[in-house]
């Protein structure tokens, strides 16, 4: 039993790397899978009105339970370095009261994002006919806010207090609860998007009560431990700033998609609207492997970087560079070998359309290459404390290169110029990423 744990403080083989990894990376894969089965439902039981209504809204609703994910993220980094430094009270203190803020902040958000949900649906352009739709699911869902928040943070947590496995368990039971009952309430029992919304919330309510019932519990035996948790603005302040990036990724990541579709519209019509949603669905699971495994290598830095193990930073450094180049390669072949198949999966009844989205996608998948690279050293600045790089490296990446690039490539290559600009967004963040790594190199000591 003691030979098969794996704790913060070990030295990290790629076997041992791998499995204490494997279980954040299938985490956020089945998210990511999950999220694509809600499409499903609500679209084929529910209406093309209220699934175009839904997903109008839903950048609000993922916005706001990504304050969760910022604290989470953000925090870590903090007490992951506090165990590094050998004070596992007050790293427990910092945990509990992060865990308590972000209950208070989530309701917060919750007040007001209800009140001033149908004046943020008239701002994002959603007609008469949608925002009933709109605004009842987003209520709901808006609702549940601080249990998707918790739901984010103990995600982040999990890897910290060296129960990654468990976490996963946790994110399994909470994904299977929300596609069984988006079958019962929207298939069987016809509630429409209001049964969607519910069927949400409660697997947001199970994936945050059970990591916090197992904090609290007597059986709980990792390193961290829910408790009393003293006040503390510094440590609050310093864990959003940390966690700051991962905001701003999903704001990004909202605005971004409202730019492609906008060009997208302008050049090829509702067929390039929808060979890019195909390639959006990849694109989830793809990222979601990658985000996997920074969120898992986020507290083995910041613990080494506390103990002042520079010799176990740099191996975590290495390697984390060279798999990071590797699954960029493995996931571009096997999206180019998958381009016919996956649109056909998707768009296989309309020819033209199926033909569009696999050229597009033997274009974009080249992106995957890079994509691993800015990811990380976001993610590893967070992990070091600084996050005013990693924001940098994270606003770059997902807003200013992607849409410079989506907004300045089809005035010379037309609709192809669209498929390449993620390309070549990746490739300036990996530069930018580069620039920063060796810059502070010597502050880290990472190589």
């Amino acid at each position: 039993m003691q030979k098969s744990y794996i704790g913060l403080n070990s030295h990290f083989t790629y076997s041992k790397l791998f499995r204490f990894l494997i279980s954040p990376i299938l985490m956020m894969v089945f998210t990511s899978v999950y999220g694509v089965v809600d499409g499903f439902f609500i679209s084929n039981f529910a209406g093309k009105t209220a699934f175009a209504a839904i997903n109008v809204i839903m950048p609000v609703t993922m916005i706001l339970g990504a304050f969760g994910f910022m604290i989470g993220t953000g925090g870590t980094a903090i007490v992951s370095k506090t165990l590094g430094e050998g004070d596992k009270e007050r790293a427990n203190n910092y945990f509990s009261f992060l865990v308590y803020a972000t209950v208070v902040i989530g309701i917060i958000i919750s007040v007001i994002a209800i009140i001033f949900l149908p004046k943020i649906a008239t701002l994002l352009g959603i007609d008469e006919e949608m925002a009933p739709y709109a605004v009842i699911y987003g209520r709901i869902i808006i609702g549940f806010t601080p249990f998707f928040m918790l739901q984010n943070l103990f995600q982040s947590f999990f890897i910290t207090a060296e129960r990654p496995a468990l976490g996963f368990k946790v994110t399994f039971i909470s994904g299977c609860t929300n596609m069984i009952l988006d079958a019962l309430f929207v298939w069987v029992l016809r509630f429409g998007v209001t049964g969607a919304a519910v069927a949400t919330g409660i697997s947001q309510l199970v994936g945050s009560t059970i990591p916090l019932l197992y904090f609290v519990s007597k059986r709980n035996d990792s390193i961290l431990r829910l408790g009393k948790g003293n006040f503390n603005f510094k440590v609050l302040l310093k864990t959003c700033t940390n966690g700051s990036s991962e905001l701003v990724s999903n704001i990004s990541g909202s605005i971004v998609s409202i730019v492609f579709n906008f060009q997208l519209l302008k050049l090829a019509g509702q067929n390039g609207v929808s060979a890019y949603g195909v390639m959006m669905y990849v694109n989830f699971i793809y990222v979601a492997i990658f985000i996997g495994y920074v969120i898992g290598t986020a507290p083995i830095i910041g613990y080494n970087y506390g103990a002042q193990n520079k010799g176990e930073l740099q191996n975590i450094f290495k390697k984390s560079l060279l798999i990071m180049g590797s699954l960029g390669v493995i996931m571009t072949l096997l999206a180019f070998a998958l381009s016919d198949p996956i649109s056909k999966i998707f768009v296989g009844y309309d020819a033209e359309l199926c033909e569009m989205t696999k050229n597009a996608f033997r274009i974009f998948c080249f992106s995957f290459l890079f994509a691993g690279f800015g990811i990380f050293g976001s993610s590893m600045f967070t992990a070091l404390g600084n996050g005013a790089v990693s924001a940098i490296i994270s606003f770059l990446r997902t807003l200013v290169f992607q849409i410079s690039c989506v907004l300045i490539l089809p005035e010379f290559f037309g609709v192809n110029g669209i498929w390449i600009s993620m390309m070549i967004a990746e490739i300036l963040s990996t530069v930018v990423t580069a620039i920063f790594v060796i810059a502070k190199r010597k502050k880290y000591g990472y190589f």
